[in-house]
């Protein structure tokens, strides 16, 4: 853990990186999934996902939210001119939750040509596993690492590890207290509480259904194995290893395939030969809606919390947890996505005591308020923000996007999606 009682480290401890990643579906004014061609069929930015209408925008790393949004904004720009060459009647879709789907044919598998011909079988391969319609959920994934400069710090207290090792076990050690309290991510930023009738019953169109869920990709309609990973946090080794395990046992194809809402993950090619290879070079978080409300897709005061909390479970001891902890720990995430979040009950991550996601919430931040309780003012208002979310139901993005779309859904997603595709 970050030797937090050091008054250079604790000055230091905010210091670190971000990256993003977005995806976002591309439609037609009607409200269909677009037909056209991919736009940057040769960007490192700017890719497609699991479908040729489905984008990601990759972000490179940046030292503050502030600056990774400005990044995100540069390539969303590209990626709206670039559509509107193809289509005066395409948009950029801002929800998690897909517009109408006629039939799976509305979701293309998306083409890659030569060396890359792999990535088609394998979409295709995820396609017959999971259906496509589940596919068409979008959100985003927050990349954060440590400042090399803090990291090379606090190792100084370190006398029995070489620095790599002290760098991996740090990263395993949040990698295991976000499985614990990672849920509280889910609750403040799920924004996807309405779908069509289409993506539910095929042949109904234009029904706006309330899900029950605050999010519905994390919740246990969303992006999920068939089976409860259970994970070995002790190095970095036996964690890949059992990861490996799952490939090997036919239960996956391969590593990707663990829909699991945290990755630790090595520079260069996302492998698990990589990472034991050349141990962890950031965290990744995969839990996040799209944020409708917020013109880049998501709060800026959300990436920073995420920072927040990375920090929180850095700076604490989280002893090894087995089977059944890890089984609870996905469990709540998948409850935290539920809509009402003071009638759904999690088991606490620090005991066995029952208590409502609403409650449970607020213990987490109020420790986090205390913990940062010399910080600048900015951290406390940030804390602040996200508290009012429990407290209060109608500050969750949830509750706001229900109460302004639960009347068309897919016909006012259109008109939001026009008057924000504006340069």
């Amino acid at each position: 853990m970050i030797h937090i009682e050091d008054k250079r480290i604790r000055e230091h401890l905010l210091d670190g990186n971000f990256g993003l990643e977005m995806e976002r579906l591309r439609v037609m004014e009607d409200g269909y999934l677009s037909h056209t061609p991919d736009p940057f069929p040769e960007d490192e930015h700017i890719v497609k996902d699991f479908c040729e209408n489905q984008t990601e925008i990759n972000t490179g790393v940046h030292q503050s939210p502030e600056d990774v949004l400005s990044e995100l904004r540069s390539h969303t720009k590209r990626l709206i001119q670039k559509i509107k060459e193809q289509s005066d009647s395409e948009y950029l879709w801002l929800f998690s939750n897909p517009p109408y789907i006629r039939k799976e044919g509305d979701i293309p598998v998306a083409v890659f040509e030569g060396t890359q011909r792999s990535k088609t079988l394998y979409r295709n391969y995820l396609s017959e596993k999971y259906g496509r319609y589940k596919m068409t959920l979008s959100g985003i994934h927050v990349n954060y690492s440590f400042a090399d400069d803090l990291l090379k710090m606090d190792y100084r207290y370190e006398k029995d590890l070489e620095y790599r090792e002290y760098k991996d076990r740090l990263y395993l050690n949040v990698a295991a207290g976000l499985l614990k309290y990672g849920w509280i991510m889910v609750a403040l930023t799920a924004a996807s509480p309405l779908l069509d009738s289409s993506y539910l019953e095929k042949g109904r169109i234009g029904e706006t259904v309330f899900s029950g869920m605050g999010s519905v990709r994390c919740s246990e309609l969303g992006y999920w194995n068939e089976f409860v990973p259970i994970l070995n946090y002790s190095s970095i080794k036996d964690y890949a290893n059992s990861i490996q395990s799952y490939v090997e046992e036919g239960l996956i194809s391969a590593p990707s395939e663990l829909y699991y809402p945290i990755r630790i993950k090595s520079c260069g090619e996302n492998s698990l030969e990589n990472l034991i290879r050349l141990g962890v070079s950031h965290i990744e978080l995969r839990m996040f809606d799209l944020n409708p409300l917020e013109p880049d897709g998501v709060d800026i005061r959300d990436i920073r919390f995420a920072q927040l909390l990375i920090l929180w479970l850095a700076c604490q001891n989280h002893l090894p947890f087995g089977t059944l902890q890890q089984v609870s720990g996905i469990q709540n995430y998948k409850k935290a996505a539920r809509y009402d979040l003071k009638t759904v009950y999690i088991k606490q991550p620090a005991g066995d005591k029952m208590m409502s996601v609403a409650s449970a919430g607020r213990n987490v931040l109020l420790q986090m308020e205390d913990f940062y309780a010399d910080f600048p003012e900015e951290i406390h208002e940030i804390i602040r923000y996200e508290l009012a979310k429990f407290e209060e139901a109608q500050y969750r993005y949830a509750w706001i996007i229900r109460r302004e779309y639960e009347n068309g859904f897919v016909e006012k997603g259109i008109e939001l999606a026009k008057k924000r595709q504006v340069i």
